[in-house]
């Protein structure tokens, strides 16, 4: 606990720092950094073999996901088909030596992770307040938050005894409710000190928003315990020490980022056809 706390202390100010008031590009180097870093951590996890060309790509093609969500949003698509045939072309060049595993957790990592990531860049080009780039990491450890000590103090049912031991169902509803309250706090935030920074997000929208992403945390926890369980790893790294690595700090958010990216087009789209 001592370690998680200091971690806590050092990281979310400069989390706060990077994510509200620092350069754009700043944020996207930031971005690309834990994009590339979760990426390598998902090929050590699956890969006992160490492939040096593969090991490269494993960093190289999240950070440059990153970078063309940014900088050439257009030509995503033509990247992935790109890192696909060059990975795929590898492996058959090697003749064998090259296990489809270990394709797959390049191609996850640089395109899915990496994409992920990016979802920060494409909430910040909608034009909202930059506040709003908070949302991700506040549905997510929120939930990981209050599900942890509801489910220590409470907790009797198993969530997911094969995937994660410790987990129950009783932690599971208190990161609900735990998402609930923080989401409802930020929309009051928002309205209050940040007068016309909210845009139409009501409570009753973000209510919704908050129990929807805090399922889609709890899946995104689940989904990378799974592959550590498969693997027989217990941590992705120690980058973050108690913590662990990039893909233990953040799998919920890598899930909750980009569906919340997603929500959010959605309600603009839907506003402005209201309002037209």
């Amino acid at each position: 606990m001592r370690s998680r706390i200091f971690v806590a202390v050092v990281g979310v100010p400069i989390l706060l720092y990077i994510v509200l008031w620092g350069h754009p590009l700043l944020l996207l180097f930031a971005l690309a950094l834990l994009a590339g870093v979760g990426g390598w951590e998902l090929y050590r996890c699956v890969s006992k073999e160490r492939d040096g060309f593969l090991s490269a790509v494993a960093v190289f093609i999240p950070c440059l996901t990153v970078g063309f969500c940014y900088s050439c949003p257009d030509y995503v698509g033509a990247w992935f088909l790109l890192s696909t045939l060059a990975v795929f072309g590898y492996a058959v060049c090697r003749g064998g030596a090259v296990r489809f595993d270990q394709i797959a957790a390049v191609l996850f990592g640089g395109i899915a992770i990496g994409y992920a990531f990016a979802a920060f860049l494409r909430i910040y080009a909608s034009g909202v307040s930059r506040a709003y780039l908070l949302l991700p990491f506040i549905l997510s450890f929120a939930c990981d938050t209050f599900a942890y000590f509801v489910g220590l103090a409470l907790g009797r049912h198993k969530l997911a005894p094969r995937v994660s031991p410790k987990k129950t169902v009783e932690g599971s509803i208190g990161g609900l409710l735990g998402n609930l309250v923080c989401g409802l706090l930020f929309v009051f935030v928002m309205k209050k000190w940040f007068y016309g920074a909210s845009g139409t997000l009501s409570y009753g929208a973000m209510a919704v928003l908050s129990l929807f992403c805090g399922v889609v945390a709890q899946l995104g926890d689940l989904s990378f315990s799974l592959i550590k369980r498969e693997f027989g790893v217990k941590d992705y790294g120690k980058i973050f020490l108690a913590h662990g690595g990039v893909l233990d700090r953040f799998d919920s958010v890598l899930f909750v980022a980009p569906t919340l990216a997603a929500l959010m087009e959605l309600m603009q789209v839907g506003w402005r056809c209201a309002a037209g």
